[in-house]
């Protein structure tokens, strides 16, 4: 049996920004589309949905991320926004990235926030977390090669 995994799901209420904002990371638009029906709805445990979704794709690999904007039922908050690291549950997606300094100033320009600062790990990796839109965490990781 091959596992893979497809894609990661965040659920955001400004499409749009949310794409722009993956897409500066390097991410590229693989589609979007309206997902509802009833087949949706029970595989996400709800009584009925509609939602927009676009899936970002890397252009050197499998992973991508699927972006959602619900419709109906509206959106609903867990967590606080900036919640800390040791926060249970998702935190964050960690990219590869050539350049991070210059990665992090295109992503602070669309609004994205240091959490701390970009810090060495050993010989290995610099590496910080960004805030994106709507509270969406990702690390950045540039070895040291």
């Amino acid at each position: 049996m091959g596992l893979r995994m497809d894609n990661v799901g965040i659920v955001v209420e400004d499409l749009d920004r949310a794409i722009e904002f993956f897409e500066a990371l390097g991410m590229e638009l693989e589609g979007t589309a309206l997902i509802d029906g009833d087949w949706a709805a029970r595989v996400v445990g709800l009584d009925q949905q509609v939602v927009d979704i676009a899936m970002m794709r890397i252009p050197t690999g499998d992973g991508r991320v699927e972006l959602a904007r619900y419709r109906s039922p509206a959106a609903v908050r867990t967590l606080p926004y900036g919640a800390p690291a040791n926060t249970l549950g998702y935190r964050r997606i960690m990219f590869e990235v050539d350049d991070i300094d210059a990665m992090v100033q295109r992503l602070c320009a669309l609004g994205g926030e240091l959490a701390g600062e970009i810090a060495r790990y050993a010989d290995v990796y610099r590496l910080c977390y960004l805030h994106g839109p709507e509270g969406i965490v990702i690390g950045l990781a540039q070895p040291l090669r």
